[in-house]
């Protein structure tokens, strides 16, 4: 029985898939690249805007002040020490410059609950409506 050493049919590589890759990719950038390009339609449009003379940066919005409320009963705004009248005053200024201003009140664990009320009350006198608590949570867990 002889042996056939030399084969008969040649392995081709088939081109269709890839040359549909290849369509489909072309599609898809020529797409895309009409979308990118309708953005400079619209500059192309003849139209006159208006222009203003001399506009001011609008003013940025306002930090909430911060009270700090010591051990001792001594009080602090913007870490600078003040009497109730002075906070209330103070308050009354920033109300009246920023409408929308609000206070942090941070008290010390250890001071009389007075003083906090006497502050809640200082910011409400200054109507300030926006007046939040600042405090750590504690961990659930470690109960």
């Amino acid at each position: 029985m002889p042996l056939k050493v030399k084969r008969d049919d040649q392995t081709a590589i088939n081109l269709t898939p890839m040359i549909d890759i290849v369509f489909l990719l072309i599609i898809f950038f020529m797409v895309s690249s009409h979308f990118t390009n309708k953005n400079h339609v619209e500059r192309d449009i003849a139209i006159s805007v208006p222009q203003v003379s001399a506009s001011g940066a609008l003013t940025a919005a306002p930090r909430n002040r911060i009270i700090d409320i010591f051990s001792d009963g001594r009080v602090a705004l913007d870490e600078k020490v003040v009497s109730i009248n002075e906070l209330e005053a103070r308050l009354s200024d920033a109300k009246q410059q920023f409408n929308q201003i609000g206070v942090t009140v941070r008290g010390d664990g250890e001071c009389a609950y007075q003083h906090v009320v006497e502050v809640i009350a200082t910011c409400k006198r200054a109507k300030i409506e926006k007046v939040d608590a600042a405090l750590i949570e504690m961990n659930t867990l470690t109960r």
